[in-house]
């Protein structure tokens, strides 16, 4: 336990367990061995029933392999929510500014508060998308943002996630699972309730039809199909929300409108919810093999036909090398001062940075600046010198594709392990809404790095999820 000290732990502080975690110090004090073992089994096999098993963020892996639950909620006050929230939404806000911006004048990177290269040579930029604003200026509407914290009032974000931000399905499942399996805590505890998502959800993309929308928006969400990983989150968001879940062949496009087709005939679809990348939407204005997309949607999109979400080309704000100018955004859009900091970044494509970086490799995480799901990543304190020298090599070769940041104190909470409870680093993704309103529910996905002393907390690499508590005043 010695190297645990060193990291802020959320249930306990010097005088012991912090107010919030109280009853739930009791809940796990009287709670014997067997009877955790048994509602971990429970647990499991409500997972499988329902059928939540595909990895988390589209990592891959073994399809049936549950992500594992951990039945020790995670608990924030509702001081602790309210800072977090104003933080997430001002962000929200900036992003999809800046997105407008880049799309349109690209006032920041006139003003040299930003490089162009790094926006127009992107990857993620969408050259389709320059000179067009969405409906209501919103290009990302469901912004998940990963926030990590080192102590009592520090919360850093780690990344923005603008284009489809996944796992929100086990923000919701955990909490229904935890509600039947464990009433009488939510008797005892008063927690603020997540199951409004769905609700909101729909809210925000009717919000968003398009100019040429008649009468009550038709929403549909667009699914590459049941082999992609996150399907199961596909089929269950759309059956909250009480809509249609399409793949491309069920979609065409006639006389300026998407259509679905239904057993009555043809329906006219006005907001489309996207789980599918950029390249893939329409074969006639990107990938022209792809299979996944609808030929012509994006004249339609473009010409006010319907609306897609989140938009294309909403990828190139959260980018990791674009993350590092997230607060200037904040100060330049907002003219505020950001309430939740970045984590402090080198960017390998400034030669000074770059420097610094081959010389602290072993002290730094190294991340890839398109890289996802933990992958094409070193995390130099856990790594060999063979592994460190290796790495330094492919950083030299393409600097550019590279940014470090230094190993945080990941704070930790209790978690339950096979020798009783232990504690454990954890982050937190909340899902903000952007429409006409900007709201989010209080709470969110935390994961769990279940292994002991690891970072990681990708589902992919060994990473569970638990229940995400926050307190009603």
């Amino acid at each position: 336990m010695s190297m645990e000290t060193a990291f802020f732990n959320e249930m306990f502080d010097g005088n012991g367990v912090r107010p919030h975690y109280a009853k739930l110090g009791d809940w796990t004090r009287d709670m014997p061995a067997q009877w955790r073992q048994m509602k971990q089994a429970e647990a499991e096999s409500l997972f499988r029933r329902i059928g939540i098993t595909f990895a988390v963020y589209g990592e891959g892996g073994d399809p049936d392999r549950l992500i594992p639950f951990d039945m020790f909620p995670r608990v924030f006050t509702q001081a602790e929510w309210r800072r977090l929230e104003r933080g997430i939404k001002q962000r929200a806000k900036a992003l999809n500014a800046f997105l407008v911006d880049v799309y349109g004048r690209g006032e920041i990177i006139r003003a040299g508060r930003i490089p162009g290269r790094m926006i127009y040579g992107n990857e993620a930029y969408e050259k389709a998308m320059a000179g067009f604003v969405p409906p209501k200026g919103v290009f990302s509407h469901i912004v998940g943002i990963d926030l990590v914290r080192t102590g009592p009032n520090d919360f850093f974000v780690l990344e923005d996630n603008c284009r489809t931000p996944s796992g929100v399905s086990y923000m919701l499942e955990n909490r229904e699972i935890m509600m039947r399996m464990f009433p009488a805590l939510f008797r005892e505890n008063r927690i603020e309730p997540v199951e409004a998502y769905p609700g909101l959800l729909r809210r925000t993309l009717a919000s968003v039809a398009p100019q040429r929308c008649e009468g009550e928006p038709t929403v549909a969400i667009l699914t590459p199909g049941h082999f992609n990983s996150a399907y199961y989150e596909h089929s269950f968001l759309a059956d909250m929300m009480g809509v249609e879940l399409v793949e491309a062949p069920d979609l065409f496009v006639e006389g300026g409108f998407v259509w679905m087709r239904t057993t009555e005939g043809p329906k006219k679809v006005d907001v489309i919810y996207r789980r599918i990348d950029d390249s893939f939407l329409d074969p006639l204005c990107f990938r022209p093999d792809s299979m996944l997309g609808v030929p012509g949607l994006m004249d339609v999109y473009r010409s006010g036909g319907v609306t897609i979400a989140s938009a294309p080309g909403a990828g190139v704000s959260d980018d990791k090398a674009v993350y590092t100018f997230v607060p200037e955004m904040i100060r330049f859009y907002l003219g505020e001062e950001p309430i939740l900091q970045n984590v402090p970044t080198w960017q390998c494509s400034k030669p000074d940075d770059l420097g610094y970086v081959l010389d602290n490799l072993a002290e730094l995480v190294v991340k890839e600046v398109h890289g996802s799901g933990g992958y094409g990543m070193l995390v130099g304190p856990k790594s060999t010198k063979a592994e460190v020298a290796a790495f330094a090599e492919r950083i030299k070769a393409d600097p550019d594709n590279y940014i470090a940041q230094p190993t945080l104190s990941l704070s930790t909470c209790p978690s339950f392990v096979e020798e009783g409870i232990a504690p454990r680093h954890v982050d937190l993704r909340p899902y903000c809404l952007v429409g006409e309103k900007i709201e989010l529910v209080p709470g969110g996905l935390t994961r769990v790095a279940l292994r002991e002393g690891s970072l990681v907390v990708n589902s992919s690499q060994g990473g569970g999820v638990k229940d995400t508590w926050v307190l009603a005043e």
